[in-house]
Parts: structure tokens; C-alpha cells; sequence
């Protein structure tokens, strides 16, 4: 079983591919081997971008071409219409890398996503890497080397960085996905935790966290009941103050939540290995991890 269903011969829309981010992250998930087969900008319907055919909404994409996935790269102002229009066409997996999305924005697409059955990776999601198999979003196509690692992030950079240290030490990738930086999210790191535990090609997770909150502890416990291989973490932000925010709403330490040195107590607790440094990830993982 993949991990949601995703395969390399899933049709993939892009919603605002006329803007200069679609277009150029549709053209690089296609170079990554992405069945990438239209876009979708109301207003824009009929017309076409690097060959590709633009259509008024989802609907009109799912009926041509049966598309299963769709990333979105729309203005915030727009992002609730435009992952709604996603939603009630029948989509499997949308990916939003919107950022500034308004809570209650990203409350309301959840509720829909949930109520309909749609995985929804984000907002301000980096997206989703699968060396050999699918791209959905805007990670560098160049730092994958396929393998066994599944990296869970709630950064973006940070992702790209880790998997490069991964990619520099001949630890392969199977799954790497950035779940989003804000409060509120689709999939949560514990609803891909345990969409790791389902697929047997994973052997080794990495979970890449940051200071405030308790979502690397809630993970890292579904993997220590229902996961068999190792589990590495690395956080982002140890020396940071307390109320102080590391780059978005998501990374704040708050009063009332366990500090860095709790939160690392409890996760060596369910067992995970904390990796102290970001050279140190690869180096740890690779003497766990069979060379590639």
C-alpha cells in the first residue's frame, strides 16, 4: 500500500497555473515524473499554458482527464473557493501551498476534507516528494534518492535541507512530506505517522519538528505502538526563548507547553533518537539504514 494511494500514474491538476509559481512548479513536477495534465484559473477557461489546457474549474479537469490530485498555487483571498472547488469534485489528494491562509479558512477546509473522505496536505505545505514515483508541490527535485526513509516536516526549508543531508549520506527517501507551518492543517504529523505504519516499504521514519506544541510527541506515539523500525527526530529551534516565534504561527514556544528539554525527554522516552544536529541526521540514519 502507498502512502494515500499515491502512484506515478495519478493525473494531477494545477489550480493557478497561469501564475508564475503554478507554471513553474507544474513544469517541475512534470520534469520530476508527475503526470501533470491540466490547470484550472476561473476566468481563464480555455485557454492554454506551456501546452497545457486550462480549464474554468475542477470538474471540467476530473471529466476530461480523471485527475486524482490537484496542487494548488492561489493568492490566500481565493485559496477557500478554490480547495472547495477541489473538494467536491472527487479529488483524493490536494495540496495546498498557499501560505497566510486565515484560520477560519483552514478550519473550514478541513471540516469539508474530512467530511468528504479528501487527504488535504497543508496550507503553507512545501507539499509531497516521492523519488521515483510522484511530486506534488515545490521541493527541489534535486536533494531525492529513492530508499526507505519516511520524513514527516512542519517546516519547509528545513525539509529540503534534512533531505539533502539524507541524499549526501546515501540514505534514500520513500516518503517526504511537509504537512504546513500553520496551527491548522489537513493532515496532521500523526495522521502521516500512521499512514507510514501501512506501508511496508517504509522502515525508517524521520520526524522533523520545531519548538512549541505537542505534535512531534503525538506522532512519535502512534509510530512506538504500531511501527517496527527505527524513528529519528530532529528540532529545529532549541535555543530559542520562551514566546519566541521561529518563522511562522506553528513554531512558538508558549506558556503552559512542554519546553525543548521536556519535549525531548518525552520523545527519547517512546524511544526515538534524537538527532542533536542537522549533520547529524544523516550520519545516524545511515547506521541504521542500508546503503542505496
Amino acid at each position: 500500500m502507498t502512502v494515500f494511494g499515491m502512484n506515478n500514474n495519478m493525473p494531477v491538476i494545477v489550480q493557478g497555473m497561469t501564475g508564475h509559481q503554478g507554471r513553474i512548479h507544474g513544469r517541475l513536477m512534470t520534469e520530476f515524473g508527475t503526470n501533470v495534465v491540466a490547470g484550472v484559473v476561473p476566468g481563464k477557461g480555455g485557454s492554454k499554458v506551456d501546452g497545457w489546457d486550462i480549464f474554468e474549474n475542477v470538474d471540467e479537469a476530473v471529466n476530461e482527464f480523471n485527475a486524482e490530485a490537484s496542487v494548488i498555487f492561489v493568492p490566500a483571498s481565493s485559496c477557500l473557493a478554490a480547495t472547495m472547488d477541489a473538494i467536491g469534485s472527487g479529488l483524493k489528494i490536494i495540496v495546498i501551498v498557499t501560505e497566510h491562509l486565515p484560520v477560519k479558512d483552514a478550519l473550514l477546509i478541513r471540516n469539508a476534507a474530512d467530511h468528504k473522505g479528501v487527504t488535504v496536505i497543508g496550507p503553507n505545505s512545501p507539499g509531497v516528494g516521492m523519488p521515483g514515483i510522484v511530486k506534488l508541490g515545490i521541493m527541489p527535485n534535486q536533494i531525492f534518492l529513492p530508499g526507505d526513509v519516511g520524513v514527516i516536516s512542519r517546516s519547509g526549508t528545513l525539509t529540503y535541507e534534512l533531505v539533502q543531508e539524507l541524499t549526501d549520506n546515501r540514505v534514500g527517501q520513500r516518503c517526504c512530506i511537509g504537512v504546513g507551518g500553520d496551527p491548522i492543517v489537513g493532515k496532521s504529523m500523526t495522521e502521516v505517522a500512521r499512514e507510514y505504519c501501512n506501508d511496508d516499504d517504509i522502515r525508517s521514519v524521520l520526524l522533523v519538528g520545531e519548538i512549541g506544541g505537542r505534535v512531534e510527541i503525538e506522532a512519535a506515539r502512534v509510530l512506538a505502538d504500531r511501527f517496527d523500525g527505527p524513528v529519528f527526530s530532529f528540532l529545529a529551534g532549541r535555543s530559542a526563548p520562551p514566546g519566541k516565534r521561529m518563522g511562522h504561527a506553528g513554531a512558538i514556544m508558549s506558556k503552559g507547553m512542554p519546553g525543548i528539554g521536556e519535549k525531548i525527554d518525552e520523545l527519547l522516552s517512546l524511544n526515538v533518537i534524537v538527532c542533536r544536529s542537522m549533520a547529524e541526521v544523516g550520519t545516524m540514519i545511515k547506521m541504521a539504514t542500508p546503503v542505496h
